[in-house]
């Protein structure tokens, strides 16, 4: 990694070459749907075509090839609603590394599913995010794991930051790309690229009107705590982290919340639209369009669908029957 904690171009770079023998490049596909309901040219970065279904698999790869024998040895443990637990079980996995997850007592089951066939053993405590990382953080302590933050790892956003140079790669002339954002990794890696490969790309980050810790943290500058009630767990922190918020408050150019309808709408529309299964935060980035169509219009915009693990009662609600 770079002398600094926060990773460069450079890094990235690196990260990439480290996991293209895990990881295939995933697609950008351009729905003319999607143009016609927002104005503007749009791609879906396909990240919930990762093996676990979500971007985070990147960041996990590039950190855990890079553990050190003794660290491999005493294992490793996360904090996850899901998908940076399957990130670190799957990275895990494959270089044969002691993996413990914990997770929220009512955690997605199709991600706690996925964590537990890789190999992880998964430990439920709490009610949100944020206790089952406070139970996380106890017992890395406890038992001397090598704790993996969720967001304060720079090779977690070296990794994930993979995904915006192969945005770049394979559509040059993107004017706008527009991140969801939970921790912020994601958001933080792509304005790195971004702004190193071409400056006048605008990166976006969006999170749910329910979950703004984030949000609200950018535009004060510094960290707040905030509640979450948002059914996107993946957007799900009451908490702000400090190194992806340094990154954002430099770098990113807008961050916008969205409401809860919208991104009901808008998971159902990613649906229906790219014939993908795509989960609520996967679906923020296409609210955010939709919320502001005249920002958009007639701009080449990359929206990352940034993961697929939806749980079937989670589908099911997003189409209630009709009673009778």
């Amino acid at each position: 990694m770079a002398t600094s904690l926060v990773p460069d171009l450079a890094d990235v770079l690196a990260a990439g070459r480290r996991i293209a023998p895990y990881l295939r490049v995933t697609p950008l596909y351009r729905y003319p749907a999607l143009d016609a309901m927002t104005g503007a040219q749009v791609w879906v970065k396909h990240e919930n075509h990762q093996p676990v279904g979500a971007f985070k698999v990147r960041g996990g790869v590039n950190l855990i090839s890079q553990l050190g024998a003794e660290e491999r040895r005493r294992g490793v443990i996360a904090a996850s609603t899901g998908n940076h637990g399957q990130s670190v079980a799957y990275a895990a996995d494959v270089f044969g590394v002691r993996a413990v997850i914990c997770v929220p007592e009512r955690a997605n089951p199709v991600k706690v599913e996925s964590m537990r066939a890789l190999g992880a053993e998964v430990v439920f405590c709490g009610r949100d995010f944020d206790e089952a990382r406070e139970h996380c953080e106890k017992l890395a302590t406890e038992h001397g794991y090598r704790y993996i933050h969720s967001g304060n790892e720079p090779a977690l956003i070296a990794g994930v930051a993979t995904y915006a140079v192969e945005i770049l790669d394979d559509q040059p002339g993107a004017e706008v790309i527009v991140v969801p954002v939970g921790g912020g990794s994601g958001a933080a890696g792509t304005c790195i690229v971004a702004k190193a490969v071409r400056p006048s790309v605008e990166v976006i980050g969006v999170q749910s009107e329910a979950a703004p810790a984030a949000y609200r943290s950018w535009r004060a500058g510094t960290l707040i705590e905030d509640t979450t009630s948002t059914f996107a767990e993946g957007l799900a922190t009451r908490t702000a982290f400090e190194l992806p918020q340094r990154i954002l408050r430099e770098l990113l150019d807008d961050f916008v919340l969205v409401s809860e309808d919208a991104l009901t709408a808008a998971t159902r529309l990613m649906i229906e639209k790219t014939r993908n299964l795509v989960e609520p935060a996967g679906a923020a980035a296409l609210a955010a369009v939709l919320a502001a169509p005249r920002r958009f219009a007639g701009r080449k915009v990359a929206i990352v669908c940034s993961g697929g693990n939806i749980s079937p009662a989670q589908l099911a609600a997003l189409w209630p029957r009709e009673p009778g």
